[in-house]
């Protein structure tokens, strides 16, 4: 184990400064990609969730060395990009090179049919102004675009008899071929994984406006997330097998002349979707689940016949149809292989609800996937099959696999650097 956290920590802190770039294009401030120029994968795109979590891990390297500020310009200049480049109304890019924004369908975009930026920014933000003592003054001038982003959320993407949000289409959702959303319908999906981000992002808009000294906006706006919370856990909750799951709006509408159905109309709104991933466990990490729910939600993460391994957890469990270790790109696969990041969330989430002994035998199997794996092949990968720990794509891959940095400041028990 300390052959492999030695490693890692000298490999990381080497090869991270080789993740920021200048000002380029229409990229006017300083940023984030999620790999250096040696590796071949992403080494010159502005990603949304990608730059918000190796922001994170750049936390921990500043905690570590003592250095403050080393990347901090960099880590703004992300959130900066992106809002500088989000519309009128509050449409902001996935992804953006110095050439201009990852194509999309104008058409949809206009009408906000297709997915933007995940709600991260918010949260982006309020972790760099938590590392500052508060302070988001950097920011005051695009807090009202960033307003904007979380209406336009909430105006286009939110389901209104549930207040549950929804995938426009699948287009870029991050956890790419998740069969809750892969395929479905457009704006068919209540994503448990984005509900999750966006309770956070409403909560993390609170907090700047409380450090901007808007107590009434703050308030107004975590009582938003608050709304949501009870939204996630009256819909997405399945008491039966005890674990929460995203939900499908691709019904029928209520006919009121259709004499078949008058005499017992729906009057459900969703279904539950009850394909087990481990965005399940996203309202731990979040913050959402009731400590009762947690507990049983541990369950089920050491059950060796879902979502227990080797490696960590997996990312789809092993009892469902749609269960596939084969390696792709474009869609990655969240089929069942081990992922760094879904590890670190299980992980942050578990250290939220005080599963201490459960968090730390995950940090440990993470770890010496990622330490054998450097050791052996110099570098890291995408994802990984889940019972031989072997890589199966993308190799070089780094990004949030070095949030494991994270991980091993916690084992050591030093300061360990989290999200918001």
């Amino acid at each position: 184990m300390q052959k492999y956290i030695d490693l890692l920590k000298k490999n990381i802190t080497e090869t991270s400064r080789g993740m920021i770039r200048e000002p380029m294009g229409i990229l006017h401030h300083p940023y984030i990609v999620p790999c250096s120029p040696e590796s071949p994968y992403y080494s010159a795109s502005l990603w949304d969730w990608d730059s918000w979590l190796t922001s994170v891990m750049m936390g921990q390297i500043e905690a570590d060395s003592g250095r403050t500020g080393e990347f901090v310009e960099y880590e703004r200049g992300c959130t900066l990009n992106f809002l500088e480049l989000s519309t009128p109304d509050g449409f902001v890019p996935i992804c953006v090179t110095a050439d201009g924004p990852m194509h999309t369908d104008p058409e949809k975009e206009r009408a906000f049919k297709t997915n933007m930026h995940k709600p991260v920014l918010a949260q982006h933000m309020a972790f760099l102004a938590q590392r500052n003592g508060g302070n988001a003054d950097w920011a005051a001038g695009v807090l009202d675009k960033l307003e904007a982003f979380l209406n336009r959320y909430l105006e286009s993407h939110v389901e209104k008899t549930t207040g549950l949000a929804y995938w426009q289409d699948d287009f870029a959702v991050g956890v790419d071929n998740d069969p809750s959303v892969f395929y479905k319908p457009d704006g068919s999906c209540g994503s448990i994984y984005l509900n999750s981000l966006l309770y956070r992002e409403l909560l993390a808009f609170g907090y700047l406006m409380e450090m901007r000294g808007d107590m009434k906006k703050a308030n107004l706006w975590r009582g938003k997330a608050q709304d949501l919370a009870d939204a996630v856990n009256r819909w997405c909750w399945d008491e039966r097998d005890g674990t929460y799951y995203s939900v499908d709006f691709g019904l029928r509408p209520v006919d009121p002349n259709n004499w078949l159905h008058s005499g017992a109309p729906r009057d459900y709104p969703c279904l539950i979707l009850r394909i087990d991933n481990w965005s399940s466990f996203l309202p731990m990490w979040a913050g959402i689940a009731p400590a009762d729910r947690a507990r049983r939600m541990l369950e089920r993460l050491r059950d060796e016949r879902t979502f227990a391994c080797r490696a960590g957890v997996r990312t789809l469990s092993r009892l469902e149809q749609q269960y596939d270790l084969r390696a792709s790109n474009n869609p990655s696969n969240w089929r069942g292989p081990v992922w760094g990041i879904s590890n670190f969330m299980v992980f942050s989430g578990l250290l939220k609800y005080g599963f201490e002994e459960d968090a730390r035998a995950l940090a440990e199997k993470t770890v010496r996937l990622f330490g054998r794996d450097l050791e052996k092949n110099g570098c890291l990968h995408e994802y990984y099959h889940p019972d031989t720990c072997e890589p199966i794509v993308t190799h070089g891959f780094q990004n949030w696999n070095f949030l494991v940095l994270n991980m091993i400041a916690y084992l050591e028990g030093r300061k360990f650097v989290d999200t918001f």
